[in-house]
């Protein structure tokens, strides 16, 4: 479902991307993991189309990734949350369906703000949410249009300990479905027993990229070693 081939964003004489290719395949979760400044939400950016590419191919669902048809496929949670100020939860539902074009969305959207404990807050404006509440009605917006492809960008973050586990089950759901998920995280717990595959990056470079037995096989580290384990042996400086 996504193809990133010889991928590079250069800022000045900088690779923020530093030519990478991967793939992802449908129903898979792949975890995408890596220090601060490593590439992460750049990578994001560029896939779907909030950056501008340096160079380097990437396509979804075999289209080109900023063609209309391929933004028909994906769903993006950003990790600021942005909201309409004047617009309800409700309205932002009623704006997603709209723009979609999905039918029969009001039972879907109720079982959505369900999921996330909005029903209370459905009237309120987006001027008057927390960033916790505004994170919500960001993944229920990228959920409604039953996107194939989705990118979340530190989904967790400001997250409550009950929709940090409802989220976890939704991609487990959207796995079975068939679905392709890309999480971009510092909260490595919170892919560990969701992900099929990490991706590690590393100025700007995939250093990693395989199920976490098999790198830890690599890494020559035991199968009782955690993934921040092998996160930090992948990711440590020379010399240190």
């Amino acid at each position: 479902m996504l193809s990133i081939t010889n991928l590079v964003k250069r800022y000045g004489k900088q690779n923020a991307v530093d030519d990478i290719t991967f793939e992802l395949g449908g129903g898979e979760v792949v975890g995408l993991l890596g220090p601060n400044g490593a590439g992460k939400s750049t990578t994001m950016k560029c896939i779907v189309g909030l950056l501008r590419k340096t160079s380097g191919e990437i396509i979804i669902g075999g289209h080109d990734h900023l063609s209309v048809a391929a933004k028909r496929l994906f769903s993006y949670i950003p990790e600021t949350p942005y909201v309409y100020d004047l617009l309800t939860v409700r309205e932002h539902l009623q704006f997603i369906a709209q723009a979609y074009d999905v039918k029969d969305w009001k039972g879907k959207a109720q079982d959505l703000l369900d999921l996330y404990e909005l029903d209370d807050k459905a009237d309120k404006l987006g001027r008057d949410l927390s960033k916790g509440m505004r994170q919500k009605v960001s993944i229920c917006c990228a959920l409604l249009p039953d996107p194939q492809v989705l990118f979340f960008d530190e989904p967790m973050i400001g997250l409550d300990p009950k929709a940090i586990k409802n989220t976890r089950q939704v991609f487990r759901d959207l796995k079975n479905q068939g679905k392709t998920i890309l999480v971009s995280t510092h909260l490595i717990d919170s892919v560990e027993s969701i992900a099929d595959r990490i991706m590690i990056l590393k100025s700007g470079k995939i250093i990693g990229n395989d199920t976490i037995a098999n790198l830890k096989t690599q890494m020559m580290q035991s199968e009782a070693s955690t993934l921040e384990d092998l996160f930090l042996e992948l990711t440590k400086d020379e010399g240190n």
